[in-house]
């Protein structure tokens, strides 16, 4: 299961590379949670939950960013710019994969906000 997290984060990152974003961390962990990919667009700074469901019941990959995960994530974010001593701009993107073919891939930006 952890390789398949693995691969589908890598395939986001590689996406999100091909739109021009540029790779700042990966899998940045704090005591607060984890956070899959944090990437720069322009002076934009992008903490991006990568989800992957092989299929859509129970609402599918965007369903399981619930209000505790997004939390964890704004938490964990804060912890990241305190760190770096960033004060850029930020936003939480997602990116979805849906179905065992992971060509599907559903970027979406500003999924929700802190």
């Amino acid at each position: 299961m952890k390789q398949l997290g693995d691969d589908a984060e890598a395939l986001a990152a590689n996406y999100l590379q091909s739109q021009g974003l540029s790779l700042l961390a990966r899998n940045y962990r704090c005591r607060f949670g984890e956070i899959d990919l944090i990437m720069q667009q322009g002076s934009s700074i992008v903490f991006v939950e990568v989800r992957m469901r092989s299929q859509t019941r129970f609402g599918g990959a965007a369903a399981s960013i619930n209000v505790p995960k997004q939390q964890k994530l704004i938490r964990t974010a804060e912890h990241f710019l305190q760190q770096h001593g960033n004060q850029a701009p930020c936003r939480f993107d997602a990116v979805l994969l849906t179905g065992l073919n992971t060509n599907h891939i559903e970027w979406i930006q500003d999924a929700f906000s802190a």
